[in-house]
């Protein structure tokens, strides 16, 4: 019997994710066997999730798609990597010659990271154009609003918990999305420092606080405004900073006088007695808050944001060693050459729709229509808000190609399907722009099964059949050069990242230290001057939800529950649920309250719907959700019980760059 050739190397987590972790893969006669975490890595400290470690299953799955496919009569058929590349180029030239490039349409979204993936770009500027989509499902109301107040979206180094006196978690389920804060809070907890948890869901961080926060789903900007109202009653606030650092602060107070404590109490669920006791945490700092992404995903969203912020602000919690409001990390993405990888340079004729309202557009786009959707990082049909609406736009297109590694829902509706490549069979850097400032280096470990490709190999001979493959004309070498052209004049180098698997990006520990900000005053914005620049509202602003708020008294009594979609536990959005035996319904996790008001038993059959579409599953009585509340977790394909968002609205948020798939209202009864 021969020997196996048994090795060992470090690779990195690809799936978008906080915590960007580094692997140590083992590989058996070039086969990926196992994924474990890298105990060397200073942040991920060899543990990661079980998304990771399914990453191995990923690969090696004999579901994965392993040729181009052609829907011919409805059914596929296997075809070679030339009749389709040249099928789908001449698919591109004629619908740019037809109707002009802008009748192609880019789907993307960012479910596997690394840095060559903003060649696709590349491919479309070379192109002449496209229709591209922007903003974000997760978090970009909050992104947007960050950069309003301090101009980026920063966050403090992972460490810099242990210099803090209180750690509020706003509205973020670290145990289930950000593992590896979880352990700080552990180390935090341990030298004494406090902990708050902020949600509407009891859910396991909640468990290991100090103090729990129970807030009505989409009122968390007017519970942070009470705490505002409260600091300033009392006179606890950092009156230095506010007049030295900040800029616009009389239109905030503005806005807060026309609420009273009374009408937050009411709108939040939250008492005034524990709003006092919120801010007395907030003025005896430093304290750091850890906000979530969830409570943007409202109409309301941003400024549920700027209002976190402002909390952060007039209590002097900006700039400090233990500090600040985290929320996003840009630096770590910024700190890349990706505009010169993505060829930004070059002009080209581009129409923009966002990624909430992209099905929308495709349904109502005359002037061109879209006439070819290419899909890649993504799966649509199963993660874009109001899904009956994404399907019929998706079908009215003249061609969709899908690049997958799986058959998804999106890739069943496509014409042509083509195999990738998984993170273990390519050559990249990954890092996340969410928490810690480190980049890891993935080398390929092993061959792709089949006829796979990278995502890169497409671009590229897409790019040649369409007669502008000069632009592609360089070496994976030359392009990690290229994407890493600023980071080498600060001393940092590809070649020290493969040799350790891992290194720092050059980004401050505390961001704001200087209290010199990135916005056009130079100074914290209450009122955001990048706003009135856009033409909109610069003040910060106290609103309600669109559906999930009781301003619309008959659609609350129509559909008198709310609706939240969590993240799963076990998958990253859709991708792992074939690697996890998963059950082919959904579980509808619903308050005590709805439980006893419609008399619901654990494992009861339900029926959950609104004005857009319904789903069925089994009930789960779960206390720890606020009244009147549901969560129907997300990423469940057709096979898998479907997706929740068949219910979910496909809106935008009150900044224009976020999704509002939270602002949900849903009846249910026994099926």
């Amino acid at each position: 019997m021969d020997k196996k050739i048994i090795t060992q190397h470090i690779s990195a987590c690809p799936l978008n994710c906080w915590d960007a972790c580094s692997f140590k893969v083992t590989v058996v006669d070039g086969k990926v066997s196992k994924v474990e975490g890298n105990k060397e890595h200073p942040v991920t400290e060899g543990k990661i999730c079980g998304r990771g470690r399914m990453l191995a299953e990923r690969t090696n799955h004999q579901e994965r798609l392993t040729v181009p496919l052609k829907k011919v009569n409805e059914s596929w058929e296997e075809i070679t990597w030339e009749q389709a590349l040249q099928e789908i180029a001449g698919k591109l030239d004629h619908a740019k010659e037809l109707y002009g490039p802008t009748s192609v349409l880019h789907s993307h979204d960012y479910s596997n990271n690394g840095l060559l993936k903003n060649i696709d770009e590349r491919f479309f500027r070379a192109f002449g154009g496209w229709t591209k989509v922007e903003g974000s499902l997760c978090w970009g109301a909050g992104i947007e609003a960050q950069v309003r107040d301090f101009g980026n979206s920063l966050a403090h180094a992972p460490e810099d918990i242990l210099n803090s006196r209180h750690v509020v978690v706003w509205g973020r389920n670290v145990a289930r999305t950000n593992m590896h804060l979880l352990g700080y809070l552990k180390k935090a907890k341990k030298k004494g420092i406090k902990l708050t948890v902020i949600d509407p869901y009891r859910n396991q961080t909640a468990e290991m606080a100090d103090h729990f926060v129970s807030v009505r789903p989409g009122s968390d900007g007017f519970l942070a405004a009470g705490i505002i109202k409260a600091v300033l009653k009392n006179g606890r606030e950092d009156y230095t900073f506010i007049k030295e650092a900040t800029y616009g602060f009389e239109t905030l107070k503005k806005e807060l006088d026309s609420v009273s404590l009374e009408l937050i109490e009411r709108t939040t669920g939250v008492s005034i007695e524990e709003i006092n006791r919120l801010a007395e945490i907030y003025t005896e700092g430093p304290v750091t808050t850890y906000a979530g992404l969830g409570m943007q995903r409202y109409k309301n969203g941003g400024n549920t944001i700027r209002l976190i912020d402002a909390l952060g602000a007039i209590s002097g919690n900006i700039g400090i060693p233990g500090g600040g409001v985290n929320y996003g990390n840009l630096a770590a993405g910024q700190s890349f050459n990706t505009a010169e990888l993505a060829l930004r340079s070059k002009e080209a004729e581009i129409r923009t729709f966002t990624r909430m309202n992209q099905a929308e557009k495709i349904l109502t786009a005359t002037e061109p229509p879209v006439e070819v959707i290419v899909v890649s990082r993504s799966n649509p049909l199963t993660q874009l808000p109001n899904t009956n609406l994404a399907e019929k736009a998706f079908k009215k297109a003249g061609t969709v190609v899908v690049m997958d590694q799986y058959m998804t829902d999106t890739a069943e509706e496509a014409d042509y399907v083509l195999p990738v490549t998984s993170v273990f069979e390519e050559e990249d850097i990954y890092y996340a722009s969410m928490y810690h400032s480190y980049a890891n280096y993935g080398p390929k470990l092993s061959e792709p099964p089949g006829q796979a490709k990278s995502d890169l190999w497409i671009w590229t001979q897409l790019a040649e059949k369409l007669g502008f493959g000069e632009y592609f004309n360089y070496s994976l070498s030359e392009w990690l050069s290229i994407g890493t052209e600023s980071l080498r004049k600060k001393g940092w180098s590809v070649e020290k990242l493969k040799e350790q698997g891992f290194l720092k990006l050059p980004v401050k520990e505390i961001p704001w230290s200087s209290l010199k900000f990135q916005t056009p005053t130079g100074k914290y914005e209450f009122y955001s001057k990048r706003a009135e620049y856009m033409k909109e509202e610069g003040a910060v602003q106290l609103l309600h939800p669109s559906e999930a708020g009781d301003t619309d008294k008959e659609l609350a009594e129509k559909y008198p529950y709310l609706l939240l979609s969590l993240h799963p536990l076990r998958s990253n959005h859709s991708q792992h649920y074939l690697h996890i035996n998963a059950r082919d319904y959904n579980v509808i996790e619903v308050s005590s309250d709805i439980a006893e008001n419609i008399d619901l038993k654990n494992d009861d059959n339900v029926r959950v719907w609104n004005e857009r579409g319904e789903i069925t599953g089994k009930v789960k009585i779960q206390p720890g959700l606020h009244s009147s509340t549901l969560n129907i977790d997300e990423g469940r394909g057709k096979r898998f019980g479907g997706s929740v968002n068949v219910l979910t609205p496909h809106g935008e948020s009150d900044m224009g760059q976020g999704s509002i798939l939270y602002d949900c209202r849903v009846s249910i009864e026994k099926a």
